[in-house]
C-alpha cells in the first residue's frame, strides 16, 4: 500500500454552499435513499434552487431521506419508490415527477450495485444482477426520460453516475466494472441522440467516494487501501461528487456532452 505524508488536500474541506446554478428547476435523483451520492446529489440541488424527487427501491429509507431533505427547507421534495430494473417503475418514476412538479429539467441515474466477487467464481446470477441494476437501470431511466424531453419544448439535462472503473482494472469488479464502461458508452451514444431534443448527456467517474452503503459490501482493508492510493491520501465525500453532478446539470456546461468527467484526485 502506497503511503503518502499528510497534506493540505488530504483532509477533506467543509461542504460549499449554493450559488443558485438549478434555480427553479426539477431535479430527479435515482438511488438516492441513505447517505451515499445520491442523497448528497439530492442535498446539493436544493442547495443550488432545485425542487426535488428522490426515489429509490426502499421505501423506509426513501421516506426518511425525504423528511431529511426537507427539513432543510431550501425547496420542495417528494418522494417516489423506483426499482430501476423494473420498466413500469421507472416510467411511473418519470410521471410521478412530472405530477409532483408540472416538468422536469434533470434526471441524475444513480443507481448502482456491485460486489466483490472473482470471475472464476462469480455466477450468472452475480453477474446478472449488477449489470441490471447498474448498466439497465440507467438505460431505461434514460430512455423513460428522453421520452418526456422529446415531447417538451424546454429541453434538459441527464448526468449518469459511472465509475473510474469503466477505465481501470481491479480484482473482483468485473461485473461492476463492465457494467460501468457500459455507462459510459450509453453516455456517448445516447448523447448524440438526445441532442436534437434540446438535451446534454454526460457522465461523472468518481474513484471512491466514503459513505455507509460502500463499507458494508466492500471490505474495511481495500477501501483504506484504494483511499491511500489517490493522490490526496483520502476518499472523496459524496458531496463532491455531488458538486461536480449539479455544474454538469447547470448552464457552467452547456457545451458539455456526451462526456465523462473523472471525480478523481487520480493515482500517483
Amino acid at each position: 500500500m502506497t503511503t503518502r505524508p499528510p497534506g493540505p488536500l488530504s483532509i477533506a474541506p467543509v461542504e460549499t454552499p449554493g450559488h443558485g446554478l438549478l434555480t427553479d428547476r426539477v431535479v430527479v435523483v435515482t438511488a438516492a435513499a441513505g447517505t451515499g451520492i445520491g442523497s448528497a446529489t439530492a442535498r446539493r440541488a436544493l442547495w443550488e434552487g432545485a425542487d426535488v424527487v428522490v426515489s429509490d427501491v426502499h421505501p423506509r429509507r426513501l421516506e426518511a431521506t425525504r423528511d431529511e431533505l426537507a427539513g432543510l427547507a431550501l425547496g420542495a421534495v417528494a418522494a417516489v419508490v423506483c426499482d430501476v430494473t423494473d420498466t413500469g417503475q421507472v416510467d411511473a418514476l418519470i410521471d410521478g415527477a412530472v405530477d409532483a412538479f408540472g416538468r422536469i429539467d434533470v434526471v441524475v441515474n444513480n443507481a448502482g450495485l456491485g460486489g466483490e466477487t472473482p470471475v472464476v467464481d462469480m455466477t450468472d446470477d452475480q453477474w446478472s444482477t449488477v449489470l441490471n441494476v447498474t448498466l439497465n437501470g440507467t438505460f431505461r431511466c434514460t430512455r423513460a426520460a428522453l421520452n418526456y424531453f422529446r415531447g417538451v419544448d424546454h429541453g434538459g439535462v441527464i448526468v449518469n453516475n459511472a465509475s473510474v472503473l469503466g477505465w481501470r482494472a481491479q480484482h473482483g469488479q468485473a461485473h461492476y466494472a463492465a457494467a460501468k464502461a457500459g455507462v459510459m458508452a450509453l453516455t456517448r451514444c445516447s448523447a448524440v441522440e438526445a441532442a436534437e431534443y434540446g438535451v446534454r448527456i454526460n457522465a461523472v467517474a468518481p474513484s471512491i467516494a466514503a459513505h455507509a452503503f460502500l463499507a458494508k459490501v466492500t471490505s474495511e482493508e481495500l477501501l483504506d487501501r484504494l483511499a491511500a492510493d489517490e493522490a490526496y491520501g483520502r476518499a472523496a465525500e459524496p458531496w463532491e461528487i455531488a458538486s461536480t453532478i449539479a455544474f454538469l446539470a447547470s448552464d457552467y456546461s452547456t457545451y458539455l456532452t456526451g462526456e465523462v468527467v473523472s471525480v478523481s484526485s487520480q493515482r500517483a
